[in-house]
């Protein structure tokens, strides 16, 4: 069934799991969130950026929505990092059901600003909002960020932010970063801030940048003859405890990236001749699915549908 945001993320806040916020961008990364989703009985996010609304528009966001709507478990349509009001808006006439506005970049005044302009039409129309405080590091499509100028969320900040704003979910920076490569073994993650922030707050808070990056899915890359440096993601253990603390959406996106080109590389290694496309993507899709059970069974939202 299609909801809302909020529909999935409130009750995840209250109790005390995760729900994880898959990027897509065709239609076999789609059936693997959302077919995996449903074998496992959990809610589950399916987002689009403003890249794969690009490469995909309007065909892709119906491919969403119609697997969502025939779909047993709750399924929301959110739009991943908007850049303006204008292409909040624009998401919101395509059919999403949950909004970011990503003003992080500019100063706690504007970002404010943009976020209540978001609000206010979004709330009109039914939709939920999702907004950002604080700066992540690292390389998502639009959203480059060197880690100098990154820096955390403030707990203070945060309770002004979500009052004067009305935002349905914040996303925070607590350590996580985009892309494959979060750091030098294992990233640190500020459990303690995450903690001070739930305790303070009542909104469901969201983690971007947490993908795992598995070591096991970054060697099979290797082994099919990728080239990959030495990636890093979020451990298991510090996804659940931040779950435990408020933490209610799990932006993965590179995990999904990673696991197709596994699955199309293996295939063509084992038969170079192959030409079938649905003996290329189909692998890619099976591979896409076990990741993502994994962080389903890691963020705890199996059987919460």
């Amino acid at each position: 069934m299609l909801v809302t945001g909020s529909d999935i993320l409130v009750p995840a806040r209250a109790g005390k799991y995760g729900v994880g916020a898959f990027n897509t961008n065709n239609m076999e990364i789609t059936e693997a969130i959302i077919h995996t989703a449903e074998k496992l009985r959990s809610p589950v996010i399916v987002q689009m950026s403003e890249g794969a609304i690009k490469y995909g528009g309007q065909d892709l966001a119906n491919i969403v929505k119609d697997l969502a709507t025939r779909a047993t478990v709750p399924v929301a349509l959110h739009l991943d990092h908007g850049s303006s009001y204008a292409n909040a808006l624009n998401a919101i006439r395509m059919g999403f059901t949950s909004v970011m506005i990503d003003a992080s970049h500019h100063s706690f005044d504007d970002n404010v600003n943009e976020t209540r302009r978001v609000v206010e039409a979004a709330h009109a129309l039914g939709v939920s909002v999702e907004s950002e405080l604080g700066r992540l590091g690292g390389i998502e499509e639009h959203v480059v960020v060197d880690e100098k100028d990154a820096f955390l969320t403030d707990p203070e900040e945060a309770v002004r932010f979500i009052e004067l704003t009305g935002t349905d979910y914040l996303a925070i920076a607590i350590g996580t970063s985009h892309g494959a490569y979060k750091g030098k073994g294992r990233p640190y993650i500020d459990q303690a801030r995450i903690a001070k922030i739930g305790a303070m707050t009542s909104i469901p808070l969201v983690a971007h940048g947490s993908s795992g990056v598995p070591a096991e899915i970054v060697q099979r890359f290797r082994d099919a003859g990728g080239e990959i440096g030495d990636a890093a993601g979020i451990a298991d253990e510090d996804l659940h405890e931040a779950c435990q603390h408020g933490i209610a959406k799990v932006n993965v996106d590179t995990d999904l990236r990673l696991a197709s080109t596994v699955g199309i590389r293996e295939a063509l290694k084992v038969n170079p001749k192959e030409f079938d496309p649905r003996k290329i993507f189909g692998p890619a899709r099976d591979v896409m699915a076990q990741v993502i059970e994994h962080k389903l069974r890691v963020l705890g939202s199996v059987g919460k549908a």
